[in-house]
């Protein structure tokens, strides 16, 4: 697998992804793979209008694209648009004042996300423990630490996280998260 840039999320992107319903649908677009409009409305409970502008809105910011072999009439087929897959989050100071609530909007839903699948992982430890793992730790780094660190951890990531073809026969789809701060701010 050759190396990936690091590719920060504009506003306009970061926008895009602030969507409750829109970060649905590209999860269920990533896990399952190609899906309609109709199917996504059915599944995720919401009007195939609703469900076509937020996929035109994940297409307009490049992380869905259409898949036209598959596509009739008016029926479309969606699926995830390849592109750079280390995508960062701006800064608070990166953004424009205005931006800002976007980015602070971005990372509440992110934690409501986290939030369940950390609710879920009891019951999904107790069905199977080789598909369910988790770590606690600690360690002391300086900041030049802390960074080289992260950028081990996103290149694990990465390796382990192939697109497409090259994804290994039997892989499943996994939910991996990192949270790291500060200790001795407690």
């Amino acid at each position: 697998m050759k190396d990936e840039e690091p590719s920060q999320l504009d506003p306009a992107r970061l926008k895009a992804l602030a969507h409750p319903l829109r970060r649905l649908m590209l999860r269920h677009l990533n896990v399952h793979g190609p899906a309609t409009s109709t199917t996504l409305g059915e599944l995720l409970g919401a009007k195939t209008g609703t469900t076509s502008y937020h996929l035109r809105q994940l297409e307009k910011n490049g992380f869905i694209e259409e898949i036209p072999e598959r596509s009739t009439g008016r029926e479309r087929w969606w699926r995830v648009a390849p592109g750079p897959r280390d995508l960062r989050l701006p800064t608070a100071g990166q953004l424009a004042p205005e931006d800002r609530p976007v980015l602070a909007e971005f990372q509440r839903i992110g934690m409501e996300e986290d939030r369940a699948l950390f609710e879920r992982f009891p019951e999904a430890y107790h069905r199977d423990p080789d598909w369910a793992k988790a770590s606690r730790g600690m360690g002391r780094m300086t900041k030049e630490e802390f960074e080289e660190f992260f950028e081990a951890y996103i290149a694990l990531l990465l390796k382990y996280s192939p697109r497409g073809d090259d994804v290994t026969p039997g892989a499943r789809p996994v939910h991996i998260r990192l949270f790291a701060l500060p200790a001795d701010e407690d």
